[in-house]
């Protein structure tokens, strides 16, 4: 069955990327490379990797990564956009059933790329859990996990009008506009699941994975930071155990 998402991404194309959520990468990697230790030639996996910008600005440090996205869009801008010379792949794959087992040193996760955004229409009550179990089993013995996810404090805390949050399902449904790189304007509806500091830790636990940290983050401004009720998404670092 067709994500809700792909309709959104085939007409944003390139246009996702002049998007103010989108013009951090630059500060998120090096933080990211830091925070996980990633060794030179580490491989990573990006999952809902987008048009590329975290796997791109990866593959130009010299790290071996691979991206997925579920959007063929997307995937396409992706490979255009990679580096020349570059350890960079991407393929179609939707993240709910990944293929792959124990080949990465770190994966990654963020901007709700993939965890956050398998909450739409006919959905389980839990579907992110499979997102999150297909990036476990993808990580070797003592790979590091960077995630991020939207606060369900903040997302409650600034109810827009345009939103109608689901509490027994943690999904914020929104009804809004999207314009692609020629600027045209389409209705569109999107349903971001969200996460609190516990919840994400029982997550982690629940599918394998020693938790390490949750901090509060914004595009940009990824930093060691508490959870907090100011900041509009968290990142969760976890390790899974090696056995």
């Amino acid at each position: 069955m067709r994500h809700w998402f792909e309709d959104v991404a085939d007409h944003l194309g390139s246009g996702y990327l002049r998007y103010s959520f989108t013009k951090g990468t630059e500060q998120e990697v090096p933080f990211l490379v830091d925070v996980l230790g990633l060794a030179p030639g580490a491989r990573i996996l990006d999952v809902g990797c987008g048009p590329g910008r975290h796997a791109h600005a990866l593959g130009r440090r010299g790290f071996e990564v691979v991206g997925v996205d579920i959007s063929e869009r997307f995937v396409a801008l992706a490979r255009d956009g990679a580096p020349a010379g570059a350890a960079v792949t991407f393929e179609r794959a939707d993240a709910r059933s990944l293929r792959f087992d124990a080949e990465f040193d770190a994966v990654i996760s963020l901007c709700q790329g993939a965890f956050g955004l398998s909450g739409g229409p006919g959905a389980a009550l839990d579907p992110d859990r499979a997102v999150l179990d297909g990036m476990v089993r993808a990580l070797k013995p003592g790979g590091r996990l960077a995630l991020s996810a939207f606060s369900a404090y903040f997302q409650v805390r600034f109810l827009g009008d345009a939103d109608a949050f689901d509490a027994e399902r943690g999904v914020n449904h929104e009804r809004t506009a999207v314009r692609n790189e020629d600027g045209e304007e389409v209705p569109a509806e999107l349903w971001t699941t969200c996460f609190t500091p516990r919840e994400l830790r029982l997550m982690a636990e629940a599918a394998g994975l020693r938790p390490e940290h949750v901090w509060s983050v914004e595009p940009g401004d990824y930093a060691a930071r508490p959870p907090d009720l100011d900041h509009a998404e968290f990142l969760l670092l976890a390790t899974r155990p090696s056995e």
